[in-house]
């Protein structure tokens, strides 16, 4: 029996994109740029300050650290709360970001304790 393909098939070693190719790699090229900008792009922008959360420029650094602590403390109650009702590595993973906050709020009542008060 005749094989009418030959073993292997003969290909054309053209691609059929090497003509564009050039014009491929520069598209690819403005399209990595435009979605992933380089650092010094990203630090050439002045950065522009969001207003839809912001803290009042009037705070002290007291009132802040209070409302920080305040906060990671709220943080842990409710992580204690999800462990209660979790097992095995997912109740370890909030154990672990438990430690975390809880080694954040020693450091913020530091920084706490190192604010003069105002006189």
């Amino acid at each position: 029996m005749f094989k009418v393909t030959p073993n292997p098939p003969d290909t054309d070693p053209a691609s059929p994109y090497e003509p564009d190719s050039k014009k491929l790699n520069e598209a690819a090229e403005r399209a990595l740029n435009f979605h992933f900008p380089s650092n010094a792009d990203i630090n050439a922008k002045p950065r522009t300050r969001s207003t839809l959360f912001s803290v009042d420029p009037h705070a002290t650094a007291e009132t802040l650290g209070i409302f920080l602590v305040e906060t990671l403390a709220s943080i842990d109650v409710m992580v204690h709360q999800l462990v209660d009702h979790l097992e095995g590595e997912a109740r370890y993973a909030l154990l672990g970001i438990s430690n975390s906050i809880m080694v954040a709020e020693i450091t913020a009542n530091g920084v706490l304790d190192k604010i003069e008060p105002p006189r």
